[in-house]
C-alpha cells in the first residue's frame, strides 16, 4: 500500500449496515508512501493509521 499527502484512506465497514469511513491522508510516517498515516476524518478527528486489508488508498489524481 502507498500513498501521498492528500490521498484519501477508506476503510470499509465490515458489518452490514456499517458505513465505509473516508479520510483525508495529512502525513505519510512510513518511507516511500509506506503506512503508517496521519488522517483526517471527515468531523475534524486525527488519528495515525496502520491500514489492514479492509481499506484502500484513493489517489488525488483519481478522486473526480
Amino acid at each position: 500500500m502507498r500513498a501521498t499527502k492528500g490521498d484519501q484512506l477508506v476503510q470499509h465497514g465490515r458489518v452490514v449496515g456499517e458505513h465505509d469511513k473516508v479520510a483525508e491522508i495529512v502525513e505519510v510516517m512510513g518511507e516511500e508512501g509506506a503506512p503508517p498515516y496521519r488522517v483526517r476524518f471527515q468531523d475534524g478527528h486525527e488519528a495515525v493509521c496502520s491500514p489492514g486489508p479492509d481499506s484502500e488508498i484513493r489517489h488525488r489524481e483519481t478522486q473526480l
